[in-house]
């Protein structure tokens, strides 16, 4: 997968991450870049195209969806993540609703544009997929149920030519990691790390320095061997969403 002469979908696009996939994929040539935004994204590159795209809202997923006309990357960005000890059923919930029910909708009436290029879907996890961590459980715990259903997709497409990538973010200088007092890497390094993962065909991508000190131990590991093993148990006519 290269960038260049691709179109490129990307969630969440109006700051942080999201903004700098844009900017990213248009330096790497790509001809069309669709940024969707819950508000309208301006952009002096003609390449880029704002799309309205709350990835909770059913009839805005609909609407985008008819103005795509091919789709060879989706990168599934958009995501919350608030501060919380468990103690509130609706934080669950809330985080849920964007980091995995928001990714599988938009992944879902995507996909029939994926298959027909034979692209890809990335989807921006988080290290707390793996660990969760206890000042942002509720985070955690839609990054982690998120990161499965990523392993999920990537073995029942397989065999339709559509590749499945989770990005494993480590901190990243945005609005959401604010409160953490911790080396951070920047926005425009991360976004260069994914595409570089892209383009090498890796199934897992570590794009930041934090990621990167564990992404050997978990290539190697028995997670891993676990996820390939499993995957041998998906029916070569096994009937998929979209």
């Amino acid at each position: 997968m290269t960038i260049a002469d691709k179109a490129v979908l990307i969630t969440g696009a109006n700051r942080g991450i999201g903004r700098a996939l844009v900017e990213e994929a248009l330096r790497r040539g790509a001809k069309r870049v669709y940024a969707g935004t819950r508000q309208p994204l301006a952009h002096i590159d003609g390449r880029a195209r704002s799309l309205t795209l709350d990835v909770t809202n059913t009839e805005q997923i609909q609407a985008a969806v008819k103005r795509v006309e091919s789709l060879d990357v989706l990168i599934n960005n958009a995501g919350i993540a608030l501060y919380d000890n468990l103690t509130n059923l609706d934080a669950i919930g809330q985080h849920l609703a964007v980091n995995l029910f928001g990714m599988f909708n938009v992944t879902r009436a995507f996909l029939p544009l994926l298959k027909r290029s034979k692209g890809a879907i990335v989807n921006n996890l988080s290290l707390v997929a793996l660990a969760g961590l206890p000042v942002i459980p509720a985070y955690s715990i839609s990054k982690a149920a998120a990161f499965t259903m990523t392993q999920s997709l990537r073995a029942l497409l397989a065999g339709q030519g559509v590749t499945v990538h989770a990005v494993v973010l480590g901190p990243i200088d945005t609005d959401m990691n604010r409160g953490f007092d911790i080396p951070k890497a920047s926005p425009e390094s991360a976004a260069q790390g994914i595409f570089d993962g892209l383009e090498k065909g890796e199934d897992d991508i570590f794009p930041d320095p934090a990621s990167q000190s564990i992404a050997a131990d978990w290539r190697t590991g028995a997670a891993k061997a676990l996820e390939r093993q499993f995957a041998g148990f998906v029916p070569e006519t096994a009937a998929t969403l979209g």
